[in-house]
């Protein structure tokens, strides 16, 4: 595992070392001092690759699609 921000990390890192964390933590043989600090790294990689995912998600759904089914350009995201 790394010991990059995972502010800095592109969605692919982050899930990476997410699956080394949970790899890890289900061998159970981590002491419990060490366990909890992969667990919050886990959970602060889980949050960002959600991010990222949504980020993207919102990026696909502004895409607007012509009569043909080209895309024509974009349009504001709006939620709900």
């Amino acid at each position: 595992m790394t010991e990059k921000p995972v502010a800095e990390m592109s969605f692919e890192e982050a899930m990476a070392e997410l699956e080394a964390v949970v790899t890890r933590l289900e061998q159970g043989d981590v002491p419990l001092e060490q366990s909890i600090a992969l667990y919050e790294r886990g959970a602060l990689l889980k949050a960002h690759c959600d991010a990222r995912l949504k980020s993207a998600e919102e990026k696909v759904e502004q895409i607007r699609l012509g009569e043909n089914g080209a895309p024509e350009g974009t349009k504001p995201f709006s939620a709900g």
